[in-house]
């Protein structure tokens, strides 16, 4: 299929640039995907749309702050461990060469060990990945996407209520509409959650720049199924109850087969969904890999009409913005 199947034209003015307080109040639109029906609602009322015995899967990966200022203005951003050292972005990359040393602001070095071809480094520290996520605590910064104009003052408000496993280079969005207390009442009402760890990287968020989805690669993104969650799956097939993904970032992690390593897994139209039943998601950039997603689960027309009638009534799209159901 040609890439281009999956563009559309979004206003910048409908470019979420600040959460909206509270989480739950964001807009929620719900969409049938088998007649492509849809209903306008907000997010707090998402439990009328979920029923006893439903299983919502989260994703409880956590973002670090990858993004790190060195000198000679070069900017590393930190994606994974790999071996003894780290798959990075370096900007301007042009500046490093292998062998290149690496100098940061408080003195810490860095050599870069190899050049990758789909324009990563190999950068090495010499220090575990534990010390290395505790130093970028103390002085990276939360690598928020480039749509938006400002880094949030609350650095809290690019995590979900419920991250937990550190490392993500990029938010789970879809989470971003619960709270705690929604949490609470949903399970008040029998609505159960599990949860899997998919660390977002390059995989999701890079864009897609082939013309054809089958030439696209898609970069291994590190997951975890626990097995109290595929417990959870089974019984809740096994008792007509459905298993609803929060975020495509979660889907992925189900629908890969991997229950504890990495998945490079791009869904497209013809895929079978085998553990899934319902996805939340929020509103994603044109030509995406998350917006194929989206479609090969609802249908590309239903979606992509979902999406002008999003725009007409000025949801808000992107990391920040407003959210959908797709039942």
């Amino acid at each position: 299929m040609k890439t281009s199947d999956f563009d559309y034209v979004l206003p910048p003015e409908r470019i979420a640039q600040t959460p909206v307080r509270p989480r739950d109040h964001s807009r929620l639109m719900v969409l049938d995907r088998k007649t492509g029906a849809i209903e306008h609602r907000r997010f707090f009322e998402i439990g009328e749309y979920l029923k006893p015995g439903d299983l919502l899967v989260v994703n409880d990966s956590k973002v670090f702050k990858a993004r790190l200022k060195a000198q000679d203005n070069i900017e590393i951003f930190l994606l994974r461990p790999e071996g003894q050292g780290w798959i990075a972005l370096a900007k301007p990359g042009r500046k490093l060469q292998e062998g290149s040393s690496v100098s940061f602001e408080d003195g810490t070095t860095a050599s870069v060990k190899e050049k990758c071809e789909d324009g990563t480094i190999l950068i090495d520290f010499n220090r575990s990945a534990e010390d290395i996520l505790a130093w970028t605590d103390q002085i990276g910064s939360v690598p928020v996407p480039p749509y938006v104009n400002e880094t949030p003052a609350d650095e809290e408000n690019y995590q979900t209520v419920y991250a937990k496993q550190t490392g993500s280079v990029a938010a789970p969005t879809a989470g971003f509409h619960f709270t705690p207390e929604l949490i609470e009442k949903l399970k008040t009402n029998g609505i159960r959650f599990a949860s899997v760890t998919l660390h977002v990287g390059l995989g999701t968020f890079r864009p897609m720049k082939t013309d054809t989805l089958e030439t696209h690669v898609m970069h291994e993104e590190w997951i975890d199924v626990p097995d109290e969650t595929l417990r959870a799956m089974e019984e809740t097939k096994k008792s007509g109850g459905r298993v609803i993904a929060v975020g495509t970032t979660t889907v992925r992690a189900l629908e890969s087969g991997v229950t504890h390593g990495f998945t490079s897994m791009f869904i497209m139209p013809g895929f079978v969904f085998k553990k899934i039943d319902g996805l939340i998601t929020n509103f994603h950039l044109p030509k995406s890999t998350l917006l194929v997603l989206v479609s090969s689960f609802a249908g590309r027309e239903n979606v992509l009409n979902a999406y002008a009638v999003a725009i007409k009534n000025e949801y808000r799209f992107y990391s920040f913005g407003d959210a959908m159901i797709l039942l």
